[in-house]
């Protein structure tokens, strides 16, 4: 199933949830029980998928995760993208990769992740400009998530430089010359709730993908208030805080009613902000 810009937009409004869970799975953070299971990482990963698909709409593995563990670890992002694919087709799965290099190289990015693999979606770091961020956008039925505005500590060393324009509003600004809102996101962190309004003044169509909710303290009702449009707009990631809310043979049902909790206030947010 190919996502398009409306297919998102219906599956918030069919889940009343902009829930995206983040699959930062550590091996050393799992229950102690499947630490000797074979495949015990995609085994994971394919429980908190069952017990969420019907509250998250998109799923991020973060590829780092997986290559720290070599072609073992690179198999399970793979069973990881294909199960989810295969088993729900409408969730939206970003391939967290953050990308960016040149052309030729970035072309054989895009083929890994989106013909190799059925990932609608990559973070890509634009710092080398558009020629290596184009070809990702030659795939016409995928989308290019690019780092705009980011939640650690040292966004702050390049992000806001600059007098008259910062650095990241550069980047909202030229890139909306390589593509429009049905293809490009951009990564927004939490923790910048009060930049959501600069951003908006940007790209106010296009979604963000927002980290920092969760373990990282980010404020999900700041987002929503100062960064939802009419069509939401928004994908709010949370990783640590779901699926690692429980550490026993429940994990999928913790992770669940963590899920669910963020589900329910995101309920409420898109009727007081749309």
């Amino acid at each position: 199933m190919t996502m398009k810009y409306q297919d998102l937009v219906r599956q918030i409004e069919k889940k009343q949830s902009f829930l995206c869970v983040g699959l930062d799975t550590a091996v050393e953070k799992m229950p102690k029980h499947l630490h000797q299971t074979p495949d015990a990482i995609f085994r994971f990963n394919k429980a908190i998928i069952d017990a969420t698909h019907d509250i998250a709409v998109a799923y991020k593995p973060n590829t780092a995760f997986y290559e720290a563990l070599g072609v073992a670890g690179w198999q399970a992002f793979e069973e990881t993208v294909l199960y989810i694919k295969s088993k729900y087709p409408e969730m939206f799965v970003i391939a967290d990769a953050k990308r960016g290099d040149i052309g030729n190289t970035s072309e054989r990015y895009a083929k890994a992740f989106f013909e190799q693999l059925p990932c609608d979606a990559l973070t890509v770091a634009p710092y080398m400009g558009s020629d290596s961020v184009q070809p990702f956008l030659t795939f016409k039925d995928k989308w290019v998530i690019l780092l705009a505005l980011t939640s650690n500590n040292g966004a702050t060393d390049f992000q806001f430089t600059g007098e008259e324009k910062k650095l990241f509003e550069k980047v909202l600004d030229t890139s909306k010359n390589w593509a429009d809102e049905q293809q490009l996101m951009y990564v927004v962190g939490a923790t910048q709730a009060e930049m959501f309004t600069t951003i908006r003044k940007h790209v106010p169509k296009s979604f963000l993908l927002v980290p920092g909710v969760g373990a990282q303290g980010g404020s999900l009702s700041e987002v929503a208030k100062y960064g939802m449009t009419k069509d939401c707009g928004l994908l709010v990631n949370a990783s640590r805080s779901i699926i690692y809310a429980g550490s026993g043979h429940d994990f999928a049902e913790a992770a669940r009613a963590e899920a669910k909790k963020m589900q329910q206030e995101m309920a409420s947010l898109l009727k007081e902000y749309r």
